[in-house]
């Protein structure tokens, strides 16, 4: 069965219903709807529209993600665990990401070789213990999904306690520009995040961090140009009088 994101809107009565989206191999979208149940009536594929756009109108709309769950063909809905049929508590905000592939094979090939050399990267970073199993996870399924050669759409949330390091991540796939493949980053308020690094101050902020204390990431990444550290480059000259 196919893995569906999973969101609740609550009345104020306590009635609930329940949205759940997928994206499908050949571009189009499903989403599948009703009131809270085991099985979810509603069923729609479009094409020609993002899943994170739709995720993102049902989250203008009240709608919370829920967890990611398995949907069988008609409509009964699968729960790995019990407990993830309650939201998540708030977690401060969130960064909202996708990745929409259409590319050749030989891009995606490149694609797949790119993320696996950031994450070795990262990986070698002080920062990288602190970070979530299942953001690495989700990492290196987007390196077998690209391997693939195969279109895919893909999404997700940053939170704050996952650290900087899965932005810098996106940000620097970002920059590459990738021919055929989407990579959109966008605020709580739906403002798309750049891929310049200087000019996202309030990202930073909703991360605690700034330049100075990421600098040594980004440098790493290709995000920011070295510094040049001009005491070191004279201490290797000799003093010459004219």
């Amino acid at each position: 069965m196919a893995i569906w994101r999973l969101y609740r809107y609550r009345h104020s009565d306590g009635r609930s219903k329940d949205w759940a989206v997928r994206a499908n191999a050949d571009g189009t979208i499903t989403t599948r709807w009703g009131r809270t149940a085991s099985r979810l009536p509603g069923v729609s594929t479009r094409r020609g529209v993002r899943q994170f756009d739709l995720e993102k109108q049902k989250q203008a709309k009240g709608y919370v993600f829920v967890a990611e769950v398995e949907i069988d063909s008609e409509g009964h809905v699968l729960f790995s665990e019990p407990a993830k049929r309650d939201p998540p508590p708030s977690g401060g905000g969130a960064l909202y990401w996708h990745i929409d592939c259409r590319a050749k094979q030989e891009v995606c090939l490149a694609l797949a070789s790119e993320i696996r050399c950031l994450i070795d990267v990262i990986q070698s970073l002080p920062d990288n213990a602190a970070m979530p199993h299942p953001i690495r996870e989700g990492w290196q399924r987007l390196s077998d999904l690209a391997l693939g050669a195969e279109p895919f759409s893909q999404s997700g949330q940053i939170k704050p306690a996952h650290g900087v390091l899965p932005w810098l991540f996106l940000m620097t796939l970002k920059q590459q520009g990738f021919a055929g493949v989407e990579i959109g980053l966008a605020t709580e308020s739906s403002r798309e995040v750049s891929a310049d690094l200087k000019a996202e101050q309030d990202v930073l902020d909703f991360f605690g961090t700034d330049l100075d204390r990421i600098r040594g990431a980004a440098e790493r990444l290709g995000l920011l140009k070295p510094r040049l550290n001009l005491a070191s480059v004279l201490s290797d000259t000799d003093d010459c009088w004219f």
